[in-house]
């Protein structure tokens, strides 16, 4: 227990560091810069510049995605599981090690 008597607990001091203090960087506040930017660009309706081609696009995404929303809600977990279970039971065994010998 001696030993640990004499330490010191404050902070470690270099020889010849004292004098140099890296100058803080200012932070600048987000929030007014988004506000700035949000301020300078004008609102532009994104369906004003989309082709007949885009919207009918993104209209089958949306419908595409509905679907699949409603289809994995109607399944519970257990089914999905078992639906899942089938799936790798139909796979060929990838990693299987195949014969190596012709006879047999």
């Amino acid at each position: 227990m001696a030993e640990y008597q004499l330490v010191s607990k404050g902070a470690l001091k270099l020889k010849g560091d004292a004098g140099i203090k890296k100058k803080k960087k200012e932070k600048k506040n987000k929030k007014k810069m988004e506000e700035i930017i949000e301020a300078e660009v004008p609102q532009v309706k994104k369906t004003e510049q989309l082709t007949k081609a885009e919207i009918a696009f993104l209209k089958m995404q949306e419908k595409v995605e509905k679907e699949r929303i409603i289809k994995k809600a109607s399944m519970t977990h257990k089914q999905r599981v078992e639906e899942f279970n089938k799936h790798l039971d139909s796979l060929t065994e990838h990693f299987d090690i195949p014969k190596v010998s012709w006879t047999k």
